[in-house]
């Protein structure tokens, strides 16, 4: 599955707004990053890479690590957790979501060689 079809996914189907699906995405596959990486990479201002990052962590995609600095958790949970938030927000049943298992699935591979790889 291509990182354009998973953050197409994460913006239907977990209603991320695209910059949130890229910067869940960049972290994802990247490793943790400072906000002024999360800007750079994505070319918003920093203060602008701030708030999506907070809004992730709120969202369920992020964990601070400190202030400026932000993990993703595993994607086989964080999809599902971000999903889960998500019903809960809009008053919709929470039930199994295949394109959301998909997602956790896709992410995987590149989670873990991001943070394995010898630097």
């Amino acid at each position: 599955m291509s990182l354009s079809k998973i953050e197409s996914d994460l913006i239907n189907e977990i209603q991320l707004n695209p910059i949130e699906a890229k910067a869940f995405l960049l972290v994802t596959t990247k490793g943790k990053m400072d906000v002024s990486q999360i800007a750079s990479e994505l070319g918003i201002p920093y203060d602008d890479a701030l708030t999506v990052a907070q809004s992730l962590v709120i969202l369920g995609g992020f964990i601070e690590m400190t202030k400026t600095t932000f993990e993703a958790m595993h994607p086989r949970f964080t999809a599902v957790n971000m999903y889960r938030k998500m019903c809960s927000r809009e008053h919709i049943e929470f039930k199994k979501n295949l394109i959301v298992d998909n997602i956790g699935v896709a992410l995987e591979r590149p989670y873990d060689d991001a943070r394995t790889r010898t630097k």
